[in-house]
């Protein structure tokens, strides 16, 4: 990463963002995106707000001292007594790299609560995994599950840290069911849930997606498959959902099956489908970047009629204006069908 003055981006970037944030804060909403610098003049680095946290990130480089020192002088003149966490992601896998300086270790690896939509949760810097407890480009499908929950059941697969569930809960949803195979992730989830006056209770349940919604959908899973005994998993009755939303990992195997959002989505939709009511909402993301849109749309029709599922409707949820897109075609696809 070239070092060179970053303040006018960051200062232009946060200009661009002023009457969002004021709509935001107004709606009970202090997580955002500041910098999103694919777009907004350096490729590679972000930095998001979560409450009284910043966390700047960078993909493709390092962040050179001089320009992480002027970062934080900005931020700290922007949003006084707000702390901020550097994650230097640049090596293979997005895996952490920098060391933590002594002074802001504490800071790292402390819990911290914001809000978003009215609905509480935990952040922490710096934790066993890589990635942020929430994705905030999703605040734009969360926000439209809250809008559809009231009184449905909700099946929220690859949960994470069951942020949907837990907004979906907080909407009014009658059932939620949170699944997700990192008990670490579900435990967080159970933590942002206790930070919640909910109307109900969500359920978690740790299990590979594969075994869970086959299970759910009626179809079962083997305890045997060619001859070898399958990984434990738990043992759950046939029930489809008003709405199912579905945000897998770009590729993963199991001996369940294979998630690839490249290659072969529908290998997903199918069970995610029939754990859907007739008449239901299924919500599906693909975060791949190089998969292009409106093919992705019509391999989930295609996968959809193959499935024996007619698409009723097919509406398109674009992130919010702290995601800036250049062509109008951002790397997160979310999808809402009625089917």
């Amino acid at each position: 990463m070239s070092d060179t003055v970053l303040s006018p981006s960051l200062e232009r970037a946060l200009d661009a963002r002023r009457e969002l944030i004021a709509r935001l804060e107004a709606e009970q909403t202090n997580a955002y995106r500041l910098f999103h610098g694919t777009v907004e003049g350096r490729p590679g680095l972000t930095v998001d707000h979560y409450g009284q946290l910043i966390l700047v990130q960078s993909f493709h480089d390092t962040l050179p001292a001089s320009q992480l020192a002027e970062v934080e002088a900005f931020y700290a003149a922007a949003f006084p007594g707000s702390e901020l966490i550097y994650n230097d992601r640049s090596p293979a896998n997005s895996r952490i790299a920098n060391a933590v300086p002594p002074d802001r270790k504490e800071l790292a690896t402390t819990r911290r609560e914001f809000s978003e939509l009215g609905v509480k949760y935990w952040v922490q810097a710096r934790h066993d995994g890589q990635d942020p407890w929430l994705f905030l480009d999703l605040r734009a499908a969360r926000r439209r599950v809250m809008a559809e929950a009231e009184g449905k059941s909700v099946l929220n697969v690859f949960a994470y840290t069951c942020g949907v569930g837990i907004a979906a809960a907080k909407a009014g949803a009658r059932h939620v069911v949170n699944v997700d195979f990192a008990e670490s992730s579900l435990t967080v989830g159970r933590d942002n849930a206790k930070l919640n006056d909910l109307p109900v209770r969500p359920r978690f349940v740790k299990s590979d997606a594969f075994a869970a919604m086959r299970q759910l959908a009626g179809i079962g899973q083997a305890k045997m498959v060619r001859g070898k005994r399958m990984p434990p998993f738990p043992e759950l009755a046939k029930h489809r959902f008003d709405l199912v939303f579905m945000d897998p990992p770009r590729y993963s195997k199991s001996p369940f099956g294979v998630v690839d959002l490249v290659n072969d989505y529908s290998a997903l939709l199918k069970p995610a489908l029939l754990c859907t009511h007739e008449g239901g909402t299924l919500i599906c993301c693909n975060n791949v970047a190089d998969v292009e849109r409106q093919a992705w749309a019509d391999q989930i029709v295609r996968s959809a009629e193959k499935a024996g599922r007619t698409v009723r409707e097919m509406e398109w949820i674009m992130p919010e204006e702290d995601f800036p897109s250049l062509d109008g075609n951002p790397p997160l696809k979310v999808l809402l069908l009625r089917v």
